[in-house]
């Protein structure tokens, strides 16, 4: 079994900042991708960023520029730093990852999410 936990959400005003961390643990023999993705009110849940086990990094359109993913492989962890924030990025946002129990078959996890609020 695969746990996916974030942290670092909470509350902020527009043109702040917040990092947002996601730890996986149990059983893994190897972790390909892991992003974050994001589900606002009403709407559905959308990417925000990826980034592969070898480094290759995909941003959605509306956080090039403001946000950055990045790994620490040896930590099976994944975070996401996030300057400029807007009040349309308000969500919750979930960690996802594509891990390897064993060094077969990857599975697909997801986080619990975290509540990201930007409002003045």
């Amino acid at each position: 079994q695969v746990q996916l936990v974030e942290s670092g959400g909470g509350s902020v005003q527009p043109g702040g900042s917040l990092r947002l961390s996601c730890a996986a643990s149990g059983s893994i023999f190897s972790i390909n991708a892991m992003g974050w993705y994001r589900q606002a009110p009403g709407k559905q849940r959308e990417l925000v960023a990826t980034v592969t086990s070898g480094g290759s990094i995909n941003y959605a359109d509306s956080v090039k520029g403001r946000f950055t993913i990045s790994r620490d492989n040896a930590k099976n962890t994944v975070y996401l730093q996030m300057n400029s924030l807007k009040p349309e990025d308000t969500a919750i946002y979930y960690c996802n990852a594509d891990v390897r129990p064993t060094g077969y078959m990857a599975y697909n996890y997801w986080g619990q999410g975290t509540q990201v609020t930007v409002s003045s």
